[in-house]
């Protein structure tokens, strides 16, 4: 069963202002073919073998156009579907019409993400580390396409800035060095908040460890320098690995300790797969 959606004003908003661009000066050809009393059936017909993410937003976008508009759909957020139909919305032509690109903009996008992670997941297998996400998203789409990411299998890495406490190399360099950085973030951050530190090296590492920290990012390694990495922190910390993360490469991550590892290209490069919303003839 998929996670729940639960929308925030600023989907909702960012929803609207999808419409906006459509619609701020109306609809000329819809306007001048059809009437409030014109109905139709319509299909949402995968052209791919996909896993369908968004159907909350879609039927978000149809309610800010025409709430009296009605979905039935064949499989739920998170399914696998081949090619062919998984969905039917009835209502209005107009107001189909009208919302009609806007909710593929969004479905097309998000079902490309949660296909996209699915293969990531698949390759690292049930028994590899767990895959995450990164902040690499489309400004104002992150709450959506995280949610893609759960839907296909993977898990969310901290939403933001403030959700969890992760030193980096500039923080490091800036700070002066690791032990430094991690004791002025334990001193400020809420006592629950874990602290990881990015690491690119052993010698890195070992400070990392050293000052207490609670999960280690290892930073664009070789695999064997992986193997090596979680032998050393041998279960003192979470660690995640990252950088240079490819589809190809996640089968020799499995069994080497790793906890966790994390792709930016899951949300940041996930083409759109294909999907149509083909209307039925009267």
């Amino acid at each position: 069963m998929a996670p729940p959606f639960r929308f925030s004003e600023s989907t909702r908003t960012l929803i609207r202002l999808a419409l906006h661009e459509d619609l701020s000066l109306g609809d000329v050809t819809t306007d001048a073919i059809f009437g409030p009393d014109d109905h139709t059936v319509a299909r949402f017909i995968a052209k791919e073998p996909l896993v369908v993410a968004g159907l909350p937003v879609v039927e978000e976008v149809m309610r800010e156009v025409d709430a009296d508009a009605a979905f039935a759909w064949h499989v739920g957020d998170g399914a696998s579907v081949e090619r062919g139909t998984f969905g039917v919305l009835r209502g209005r032509v107009g107001s189909l019409l009208r919302a009609e690109r806007t909710m593929l903009n969004f479905m097309r996008h998000l079902s490309g993400v949660a296909t996209v992670t699915r293969r990531y997941v698949d390759a690292l297998g049930s028994d590899g580390p767990a895959l995450v996400d990164t902040r690499k998203t489309t400004p104002g789409f992150r709450e959506l396409e995280k949610y893609a990411v759960r839907l296909g299998g993977g898990r969310n890495h901290r939403y933001n800035l403030g959700s969890g406490g992760m030193i980096k190399n500039n923080h490091i360099s800036a700070a002066g060095s690791i032990a430094q950085a991690v004791a002025k973030v334990r001193d400020h951050a809420p006592f629950l908040t874990r602290i990881e530190v990015e690491v690119a090296n052993l010698d890195e590492l070992q400070q990392a460890l050293d000052a207490g920290a609670d999960a280690v990012l290892l930073d664009n390694m070789t695999t064997a320098q992986m193997r090596e990495a979680c032998a050393l922190v041998a279960g003192r910390a979470l660690v995640e690995a990252s950088g240079n993360i490819t589809l190809a490469r996640l089968p020799e991550l499995r069994g080497i300790g790793l906890d966790f590892v994390s792709c930016g290209a899951i949300t940041h490069s996930a083409p759109n797969v294909d999907i149509s919303l083909t209307f039925d003839r009267p």
